[in-house]
């Protein structure tokens, strides 16, 4: 465990009436206690989880590899200044870690891509190959095992998004083989095969505070256990 609680100051938000701060998620919880060395954030589209897993890595100074900017038609300046509203409480002082999104791994793949042409070695890490010249699936993969067999604090924002069910328990099985050594992991999804991970513990969004919450009794378990049995 690298983190084990983010506190979320009211006091520093610029504004009540703005996303994310008027999100009464947000609004009605005080702090997050991180008992697990994975920790799930789940909820319904537009709850804030990925708004708040972006703040975290924010504040723990873990770059995020946006890409190139672009211009909004309504831009929100508030967006993205939710990490300064927030108090992370490290154990044993900071870590290094990474942030990953499918939406930006595009961008990580190309520039890879564009190191590889002075330096091929660097393919080594991803399996030997271009994660251009994988499948989605395949390159993320490539990368999940590259990057999460060194110590770390890891942040994922539904990383389940390429990957196919099968897939998605080979991720599984290295959440909790990587959990157990020396990798903390936060991750937000909508995968109930990712909420099974050994190591969690789920946060819920989809109350009036964000509350832990038993795989058995999420949204996402009781809709996918009631189609296979209709089925």
């Amino acid at each position: 465990m690298y983190i084990n609680k983010i506190t979320i100051n009211h006091n520093r938000f610029p504004s009540q009436k703005v996303y994310p701060f008027h999100l009464s998620i947000l609004q009605n919880t005080d702090a997050l206690d991180l008992k697990t060395p994975v920790t799930i954030f789940i909820g319904e589209n537009g709850t804030g989880k990925s708004t708040l897993l972006k703040a975290i890595c924010a504040k723990c100074n873990i770059y995020i590899w946006e890409g190139v900017s672009r211009t909004r038609y309504e831009a929100n300046p508030f967006e993205g200044k939710l990490q300064h509203a927030l108090d992370v409480h490290w154990v044993n002082g900071s870590a290094t870690g990474s942030f990953f999104s499918p939406e930006l791994f595009r961008n990580f793949s190309q520039l890879v891509d564009e190191w590889a042409v002075n330096s091929p070695g660097i393919l080594e890490y991803y399996g030997g190959k271009s994660l251009l010249s994988q499948s989605h699936g395949q390159s993320t993969m490539a990368y999940f095992r590259s990057m999460y067999g060194r110590k770390g604090l890891y942040f994922l924002d539904e990383p389940e998004a390429a990957l196919s069910p099968g897939t998605q328990l080979d991720l599984l099985a290295l959440l909790n083989e990587k959990s157990r050594n020396d990798a903390q992991f936060i991750i937000s999804t909508h995968s109930p095969i990712l909420m099974s991970c050994k190591q969690a513990e789920i946060l819920s969004f989809d109350g009036p505070s964000i509350q832990p919450i038993d795989l058995k009794d999420t949204s996402h378990y009781k809709i996918y256990h009631q189609f296979v049995n209709e089925i």
